[in-house]
């Protein structure tokens, strides 16, 4: 081998090493967290939500921790705004009220009419306002909206009406405006710690709580609370979101291709969270574990509710976003 050949083969080489160096270096490697196993509902939206980017990208790889292994939602949140350990995950509204207040009013009790009503809200951009906020206080992008656990009244005793409501002593989240609106509608909530639930209904101290139906199953519920009314007062809102700062340091098609993604994500998971949640609803009934009964006065009950949310979103500046959702 000449002397000219030998250089042009090792010059050849060094642009070969050079190019998968650069491939290499264009590969990106996104951070997930999952609290759940891959059975999950939000597990499998946000592997959903992989391979779609995956198909419509190229150099984009996943790293999903399942199982809580990164923390919890607290602790996604903190990761997210400082562009650490966690790049993209799903996240409850009230989770993120640490840095943006008015976050939570997407999780509000009585905020959806139904089901219907509910995607066309998130299959819209009236939650805009929301998502701006949260970018600017928390740094946090929202991608996309899952969810779709529809939470209904859980008690000893059956509830049919505002009759039967009245009085009713009811366990309810520690956010201030689920206390007040149960309160608006005759109930009397208070406070108690979720683990508490169980042995708080059986002793009497509580008749009953509210709840989704995966959660009156797994934790075997309606053993002391047999009885479930289909007030459909809340239907969960989950956003996928990823790290403002990972998001920001994507090129402009990954980031299209990004957001892209994320809605059909969201669409898949709404659509398979909802699924579910009907049949184990149905499953309780089918085993004889639970009793369901139509809320008759539900019409009567949302009007009543309407001045708390009027007064919870003025206090957030968010009467405009909540008369948006309203006329959707």
């Amino acid at each position: 081998m000449t002397k000219f050949t030998l250089t042009g083969v090792m010059l050849a080489g060094a642009v070969a090493v050079a190019g998968l160096a650069g491939a290499a270096s264009a590969q990106t490697t996104l951070r997930g967290a999952s609290m759940f196993d891959e059975e999950h509902a939000f597990t499998k939206t946000l592997r959903k939500f992989e391979e779609l980017v995956q198909e419509k990208t190229d150099g984009i790889e996943f790293d999903l921790r399942l199982n809580g292994e990164l923390g919890v939602e607290s602790d996604y949140v903190t990761y997210l705004n400082q562009g650490v350990a966690v790049d993209y995950t799903i996240i409850a509204p009230s989770n993120m009220a640490v840095f943006a207040e008015s976050i939570p009013l997407m999780d509000m009790p009585f905020l959806f009419r139904d089901l219907d009503h509910w995607n066309a809200v998130l299959s819209s951009d009236a939650l805009a306002p929301l998502e701006e906020e949260l970018r600017e206080k928390a740094g946090i992008v929202i991608v996309g909206y899952t969810g779709g656990g529809v939470r209904n009244l859980v008690s000893k005793e059956p509830i049919a009406n505002m009759e039967e409501l009245a009085g009713h002593r009811m366990r309810v989240m520690g956010a201030p405006i689920q206390a007040q609106t149960f309160a608006a509608v005759g109930a009397a909530p208070s406070a108690i710690a979720y683990n508490e639930v169980y042995n708080a209904i059986q002793t009497g101290v509580i008749g009953g709580f509210e709840n989704e139906a995966a959660s009156i199953q797994n934790l075997k519920f309606y053993e002391v609370a047999p009885y479930i009314t289909l007030t459909q007062h809340t239907i969960t809102v989950r956003p996928i979101v990823m790290s403002a700062k990972t998001f920001d340091s994507l090129d402009a098609d990954v980031q299209a291709a990004i957001m892209e993604a994320g809605a059909e994500a969201g669409a898949y998971g709404r659509e398979l969270e909802s699924r579910q949640d009907g049949e184990k609803l149905q499953e309780m009934v089918d085993a004889g574990q639970v009793t369901l009964n139509e809320f008759e006065d539900r019409d009567t009950m949302l009007e009543m509710v309407i001045p708390v949310q009027d007064a919870y979103a003025a206090e957030l500046g968010a009467t405009e976003l909540l008369e948006a959702v309203r006329g959707m």
